[in-house]
């Protein structure tokens, strides 16, 4: 049971102690045979701990099979915000997310319901991260720079990537749950994916979210652009199709705000990227339309150079 999964993870996540070995142990205890692991990685501004779980399906490429991989990242600057803040921030909710689907998805495996591709899921877990200014609510910084979380999270082996992620300071999605966006690959912004809408009704039993993009949120993080946040910064790092699941809400949160994780939203969130997972595994749900995705290649060229910092960093 995902909610389950969910609220014994907070417990463990809502501690100024938490590190990945403990998330490790639970997962464990979750699935015996599950392979997890867990490092530190350093950056300028401190450390976190990376949490990776690799989940394999039946027909699943770790078994010589053909069904493709999905990644399912929960992005974050950190689950707390110590010393300025105490307790678990919003911002952890989407790690909290991706951890309670891997949770769920080992317990499945252990039950015998295994999908048909693998699955592969990573976050990472830091209790005194840092914050930033940023408008209309302060942003939760990172000890470690995007570069190296997308190094880490964005593995080769994914065909697509659901990258879960508080969402809620902002103007530009006010409703309370969650939402996707348009897939991204490469540099284009494509239309929003009818398979996973189709998902995201079933989950939710409403009518479909979907929060708008714009250029800047794909780009990478260090130009000095405006981004939404940082839900879309994997597809900066990767060929593969990414869609953002935000975690929403109607009012402006702060990332670094207290006491503002709804465990309803977060467990939709982990329902869906599972149900998502089942589908895509399965051939049943496709992120993009690759007839149409080539014509606007041959139409208007590849835009691959958003994924970089532009035309600055090369005469750098």
């Amino acid at each position: 049971m995902i909610l389950k999964h969910l609220m014994e993870l907070y417990e463990i996540l809502d501690d100024p102690k938490a590190s990945g070995e403990k998330v490790k142990e639970y997962l464990l205890q979750v699935n015996p045979q599950a392979d997890v692991e867990t490092y530190p990685v350093h950056g300028e501004k401190g450390h976190t701990d990376m949490v990776r779980v690799r989940v394999p399906g039946k027909n699943g490429k770790s078994k010589g099979g053909t069904a493709p991989t999905i990644g399912l990242l929960g992005r974050l600057g950190g689950i707390g915000a110590r010393p300025e803040v105490t307790g678990f921030v919003s911002d952890g909710d989407g790690a909290l997310a991706a951890l309670s689907a891997a949770a769920e998805l080992l317990s499945m495996a252990k039950k015998g319901d295994l999908l048909e591709g693998d699955v592969f899921l990573s976050t990472h877990v830091c209790p005194d991260a840092p914050t930033l200014p940023h408008k209309p609510v302060p942003f939760m910084n990172s000890p470690v720079s995007m570069v190296e979380m997308n190094r880490e999270e964005v593995v080769e082996e994914l065909d697509a990537i659901l990258c879960v992620d508080t969402t809620k300071g902002n103007r530009i999605y006010n409703k309370k749950g969650i939402a996707i966006s348009p897939t991204v690959k490469e540099g284009y912004i494509l239309r929003v994916s009818e398979d996973l809408l189709s998902v995201l009704e079933t989950v939710t039993g409403e009518l479909p979210g979907v929060f708008a993009l714009t250029t800047q949120d794909i780009t990478p993080y260090g130009n000095g652009v405006f981004h939404l946040n940082s839900i879309l910064q994997p597809s900066t790092a990767t060929k593969a199709p990414v869609v953002g699941v935000a975690i929403t809400t109607q009012s402006i949160v702060a990332g670094c705000a207290s006491g503002a994780t709804h465990f309803e939203d977060v467990e939709t969130a982990a329902r869906f990227m599972i149900e998502t997972a089942k589908s895509f595994g399965a051939g049943n749900c496709l992120f993009y339309d690759v007839e149409e995705y080539n014509r606007l290649l041959s139409l208007y060229g590849p835009m691959n150079h958003i994924q970089t910092l532009g035309k600055e960093s090369l005469h750098a």
